[in-house]
């Protein structure tokens, strides 16, 4: 008699634990490139007989499978599996039931697959199609190309589904929570449609998808499809310039899953605002849920050089004001992503960290992304490496020239340029606190390798050290520079000499935004003649008002102080900057009661008004995953009054047990992108 099948298991919950995707959802089947997975065959009336029976299988992917293409396998159950192919072995027999463990080769394309069984018994057939599964690449796995040794690592890197993203000022380094929510409902789904309407697809379905087992090619299309600057339906629109009514502020957002969400609600059209740590987090959401190890990373001073000459040349009046539009900007922090890889494409010693940016800024082959960048190759200035090895380069090593236009028309040189590329920052393995990988990008500053660096890059350090100079010029701020109050900062001037000097000193204070465009002034001194003793040091100050910047800061909270400073003796014009962030209020969290698994739990969440005027319009957005379903959005009735709390209680109800973030956004007419976050630790369910 023929052999019928009756039902089977895909055993998706028992799968998922093992190749740690259970917390997708086990609505479907989601394993691990190179990692077996077992399922069940029942059939009907007689079990399967060896020798007799003869079992194969059929797994394809993409719109046009085929075996050249690696994304259709035809394999036969066998008893000695080779590593290299899709194979089939039987783990057990029980009767009519036969359990099959099915492993892909570590190479396989990843994305959606269907599988069929083929049963043959004396040249007679049948064939069932046995369900959809879908297949990720894999850390885990000493032969794929994303594997990482560590297992920290990979539970940071992989699987958890919050972080924090750095910000501020290089001088004054924060961080916000994020919710990455890689394994939440729907994300897989969305990540790899992306994978689907991108315009590489498009072009040629099966060249695309058989280039689907390559992370390089994949980070490359994420990086593109996060930004929409293509027409190709990507996830964000960028803006910069304060103007966000008809979308959500990019400071609004505290995770991705709100945003990948609307994104597939409204038809893939752009979900408006993103701003460079909004692409970046987007973008590690869908490499981590594909299974690639990826980390978002803060460059301080990140310069952005559009005609790549490594300098970028600022220009300021004698009172400190912008005198000229330039394209070549300085972002207070820039955020890009890195991804784990191997890079076989080029010669030894490029694997690890690859830098990738989906924020559009310039073009790469003709479309708006950037990298994957060996880290290794922007710190040995390997310029012709794959891929934009020198933009990302620039970003972290230009130099910075002030040139004073002066009241005839003449320029002026400033002696001291700015530092390019500080504090490079990610949040640390298992733990809240801020890892500082700047060596991984950058020798020593004045070191050899440095030099040689340089050569290779053909870049000629301009910048020239302090110790060089006879006078020292640099901003301080008072303490709290806070949303609400007058603060003050000061230029601090030093005579590194032994004799006496004479200098004419100038403060100049504008808000400015994130992306380096200056704005309205909010403080100015008259010019001060200062006479300064040998080794001596003084200060001018500049108190800077709340009732002038209240109107004019942007949502990014900044302020840019220029001091310039005219040394009589020489002759010289010495110019310093500061980025200075105006921090908004704490947001309180207080968690009443004793966190359980699937029990109610209740959380305090609090903010005090610091300013002199009424808060309209307040919101409160929380989320977090695992303790509350999407988002819960609390609105204020009332305006909260100058100095009052805005306070309310919301109930939770945890799903997953161990540590996570409850995160908050809040969002009013005069204080906009508030940020606070706790960790809670839930207790499993007694069982």
């Amino acid at each position: 008699a023929d052999l019928v099948l009756e039902t089977w298991d895909l055993h998706c919950d028992r799968n998922g634990q093992e190749h740690r995707t259970a917390e997708m959802g086990c609505k479907q089947l989601v394993v691990r490139r190179g990692q077996p997975f077992s399922i069940t065959l029942r059939f009907s009336g007689r079990g399967y007989e060896e020798g007799v029976d003869k079992l194969s299988f059929n797994v394809e992917t993409g719109p046009c499978p085929s075996e050249t293409s690696g994304t259709s396998s035809h394999f036969v159950m066998t008893d000695c599996p080779e590593e290299s192919c899709w194979s089939a072995v039987i783990q057990q027999q029980d009767g009519e039931s036969l359990s099959v463990s099915l492993c892909s080769p570590p190479n396989a394309r990843i994305g959606r697959y269907s599988m069929t069984l083929e049963t043959c018994t004396d040249y007679q057939g049948s064939s069932y199609q046995i369900g959809d599964f879908v297949l990720l690449f894999n850390p885990w796995h000493p032969e794929d190309t994303v594997f990482m040794r560590d297992e920290n690592e990979r539970r940071e890197y992989v699987l958890s589904q919050d972080g924090l993203i750095y910000q501020g000022t290089c001088d004054y380094i924060f961080s916000i929570p994020w919710n990455f929510g890689q394994f939440e409902d729907d994300i897989l789904a969305i990540c790899l449609n992306m994978l689907d309407i991108n315009p590489k697809h498009l072009r040629d379905q099966n060249r695309d998808c058989s280039r689907r087992n390559d992370p390089v090619y994949i980070g490359r299309v994420v990086s593109a499809m996060v930004n929409c600057n293509d027409e190709d339906r990507g996830v964000l629109f960028g803006r910069w310039d304060n103007r966000y009514e008809d979308g959500m502020s990019p400071m609004a957002w505290i995770g991705s899953v709100d945003i990948l969400k609307r994104w597939k609600k409204f038809g893939c059209q752009p979900v408006k605002y993103g701003q460079c740590w909004v692409f970046a987090a987007v973008a590690c959401t869908v490499m981590r849920c594909l299974g690639i190890p990826s980390r978002v990373v803060t460059n301080y001073n990140s310069a952005h050089d559009t005609n790549a000459n490594l300098t970028i040349d600022r220009y300021v009046n004698e009172k400190g004001e912008q005198e000229r539009y330039s394209w070549d900007r300085i972002w207070n922090f820039h955020c890009w992503v890195e991804s784990w890889m191997a890079r076989p494409d080029l010669a030894a010693g490029y694997d690890g960290w690859q830098v990738l940016d989906p924020t559009p800024q310039e073009k790469s082959e003709g479309v708006y992304c950037c990298g994957p960048a060996p880290v290794k190759a922007i710190k040995e200035g390997d310029m012709l490496l794959k891929y934009d090895i020198p933009f990302i380069f620039a970003e972290v090593n230009a130099d910075v020239v002030y040139w004073v236009v002066q009241g005839d028309g003449m320029q002026k040189q400033s002696i001291r340029s700015s530092d390019v590329g500080k504090h490079i920052s990610t949040k640390s393995v298992g733990r809240d606190s801020r890892e500082d990988i700047t060596h991984n990008y950058k020798y020593p500053e004045g070191s050899e390798e440095e030099r040689a660096v340089f050569e290779k890059a053909e870049h000629q350090k301009k910048s020239i050290g302090e110790e060089d100079e006879g006078l020292h010029l640099r901003i301080k701020v008072s303490e709290g520079a806070n949303k609400g109050s007058d603060f003050d900062v000061f230029a601090v001037v030093t005579n590194n000499t032994d004799e006496e000097r004479v200098c004419r000193v100038t403060l100049c204070a504008r808000a400015t935004s994130h992306n380096g465009t200056v704005g309205p002034q909010c403080g100015l001194t008259d010019p001060v003649d200062i006479d300064l003793e040998p080794r001596a040091e003084k200060r001018v100050p500049l108190r800077i008002l709340y009732e002038e910047y209240r109107d004019k800061l942007t949502q990014d909270n900044l302020i840019k102080v220029v001091a310039l400073l005219k040394d009589h003796q020489t002759g010289d014009i010495i110019v310093a900057v500061r980025d200075i962030y105006v921090e908004n209020p704490p947001i309180k969290i207080r968690i009443l009661g004793e966190p359980m698994q699937n029990r109610k739990l209740v959380a305090e969440i609090s903010l005090v008004n610091p300013l002199t005027v009424p808060l309209n319009g307040c919101v409160f957005v929380v989320e977090g995953t695992g303790l509350t379903e999407g988002q819960l959005v609390k609105e204020l009735e009332e305006p909260v009054e100058p100095q009052a709390e805005a306070k309310f209680r919301m109930d939770l109800m945890p799903r997953l047990s161990g540590l996570q973030k409850l995160m908050v956004d809040f969002e009013s007419d005069q204080l906009t992108g508030v940020k606070g976050y706790r960790n809670v630790i839930i207790a499993p369910r007694p069982m």
